[in-house]
């Protein structure tokens, strides 16, 4: 996959604040922790910086506060060549910040104090329509503003973007306009969330990316976890793509891997369960590591896990 596509980020900056448990606290219990890191974060940002690992010319438009967090996430952004001219700084507003708590088995809880990421507005969108008529695709999540995200969405159908959406974190009820999206890509919890359907089996798992098209996506691409992801698309493809077996070390980035995956392979002309497997290694490598964007894979590690396991 040679071709650099040009991948349009509009999402959330944060300082992930981490705490390792040996197990998730009980409300009103205290439990001591194993260790406490600060690592860059927020779904947009690990996504951004995702995507230029694996092979995207990524731009980012978001907020951070004018504070310490904000300048060193910046810093970190542009370290891994991401273009950061329309990350703009908010002086009264703080950077925001997620609080994790991730148990030994490798799975996470997290709180987000949105800030500055909340005063991302659609004015601010409509004044850099230059970036989206530049993009070959636009990688949206919900920890902005849910009018910010549908302006960012209507610049991208007028330029002929193609839109992929992680629908996270996933309201009770997602308007169809948000559904209307090119590729949209929930986990296991969100697409429950959206549907109001479980899921757990083959026979659900197509029912609830079946409600996804119907609501108005032209793909739904559900990530299961162990049980590797599912393309589903209005043309009537059906298709089961395994997972990856790794040693799970801390899950907190593997969606944002997952998901940032899909669109540069799509971006690059890969059919959906070509780029769903690409997808689906560079999300469990994510999960093999420490950390959100520091855990995030490059094409070239991704590349050798897949042909470690037959191509």
């Amino acid at each position: 996959m040679a071709e650099k596509p040009n991948v349009l980020v509009v999402g959330s900056v944060n300082m992930d604040m981490v705490v390792r448990s040996p197990r998730m606290p009980a409300p009103g219990e205290t439990v001591l922790g194993e260790g406490f890191v600060t690592n860059p974060g927020g779904k947009g940002a690990n996504q951004a910086v995702a995507a230029a690992r694996l092979g995207g010319k990524v731009k980012f438009i978001g907020r951070v506060g004018a504070d310490a967090f904000g300048e060193a996430l910046l810093a970190n952004l542009k370290k891994e060549g991401i273009d950061c001219a329309d990350l703009l700084r908010t002086p009264d507003a703080p950077t925001g910040v997620a609080m994790i708590i991730v148990d030994s088995r490798g799975e996470n809880s997290i709180v987000v104090a949105s800030g500055a990421n909340h005063r991302l507005t659609p004015d601010d969108i409509f004044a850099r329509e230059q970036a989206f008529a530049a993009a070959d695709v636009l990688l949206l999540q919900l920890e902005l503003p849910l009018p910010t995200v549908r302006a960012a969405c209507d610049l991208a159908e007028r330029h002929g973007c193609r839109i992929v959406l992680d629908p996270a974190p996933a309201p009770k009820q997602l308007c169809d306009r948000l559904c209307d999206v090119d590729i949209i890509t929930p986990n296991v919890c969100e697409a429950e969330l959206i549907t109001g359907t479980k899921t757990g089996e083959e026979r659900a798992d197509k029912n609830i990316a079946l409600d996804l098209i119907a609501r108005g996506a032209k793909a739904a691409v559900l990530k299961l976890g162990s049980r590797g992801s599912m393309v589903v698309t209005a043309d009537g493809e059906i298709a089961r793509v395994p997972a990856y077996k790794v040693d799970i070390v801390d899950t907190t980035a593997a969606g944002d891997a997952f998901t940032a995956a899909l669109a540069v392979a799509a971006a690059r002309g890969l059919d959906l369960p070509a780029a769903a497997k690409f997808a689906n290694a560079a999300g469990a490598l994510a999960c093999s590591r420490l950390g959100a964007q520091q855990a995030m894979p490059t094409e070239a590690e991704v590349t050798m896990l897949m042909q470690d396991h037959g191509g």
